[in-house]
């Protein structure tokens, strides 16, 4: 069977993947999952009122003909950037594909349709809810690493400089719940080993055969529960190859 046929079923069939199963497998919460979402945070974690940690991934492609540096990214290789959001359980809430590899995370979160709907209000996390074991209200709230805009929905780490002991532990817990983002990537990664190598096709199949993966990614979880060998510790999160396989490519 000749390369563009094959090419031609695989896209066409991740896109019948996506279209029919999106909804089912990777709907964005409802207020009553949201609040189920951060129960889930802060049992696991003990980071409160967080609905999901985001981080963008770089996934290698061929260099696009006449484009120039906008695909070459900090890490020197080629990539578009995926961008996930993850809940306490490893599965994908929300992803955008297709950012050019030079941008940094920050810029594209800033430029995405999420963050447009997070600053109209229209999504969960501009909703309040009750601190664990406090009268203090506060909205619920994405975490990230520094790379990411501060924002009343959008946490990030203090700078690392001259910190009280609240604010390392606050760096501290912050740090172990966001490391989710990065195992949801690492246990696709290691799944999936087309996003170890470089994706020999067009851009635009590209993005939806890593939509595709990722939907997948969360039908798996859905149907098999979480891998045992990544769930919690006491001291917070178990190192293992998932997290190493995050950074591959």
């Amino acid at each position: 069977m000749a390369n563009n046929t094959v090419a031609g079923i695989v896209h066409e069939t991740c896109g019948a993947i996506w279209e029919n199963l999106g909804e089912i497998h990777m709907k964005f919460p409802s207020n009553k999952e949201a609040i189920q979402i951060t129960d889930n945070f802060w049992k696991r974690w003990k980071f409160p009122n967080c609905i999901g940690c985001i981080d963008g991934k770089r996934i290698r492609i061929k260099a696009p003909a006449n484009s120039g540096s906008m695909f070459y990214n900090y890490k020197h290789f080629f990539s578009i950037v995926l961008q996930g959001i993850a809940g306490p359980d490893y599965r994908f809430i929300a992803i955008e594909v297709g950012a050019y590899g030079k941008e940094s995370d920050g810029g594209i979160f800033s430029n995405s349709r999420l963050s447009k709907r997070l600053e109209n209000g229209s999504r969960n996390a501009a909703s309040e809810r009750q601190l664990p074991d406090t009268n203090v209200f506060l909205p619920h709230v994405l975490i990230a690493d520094e790379a990411y805009p501060l924002k009343t929905y959008l946490m990030c780490p203090y700078p690392e400089r001259s910190l009280g002991p609240e604010e390392e532990y606050y760096n501290r817990r912050l740090s172990l719940a966001r490391q989710v983002v990065e195992c949801a990537f690492g246990i696709m990664t290691s799944k999936w080993r087309l996003l170890t190598k470089s994706m020999e096709v067009h851009l635009q199949k590209a993005d939806i055969i890593i939509q595709c993966i990722c939907l997948l990614h969360n039908i798996v979880i859905d149907r098999e529960g979480i891998p045992l060998n990544i769930e919690p510790t006491p001291n917070g999160f178990q190192q293992n190859a998932a997290i190493r396989a995050r950074n591959i490519g």
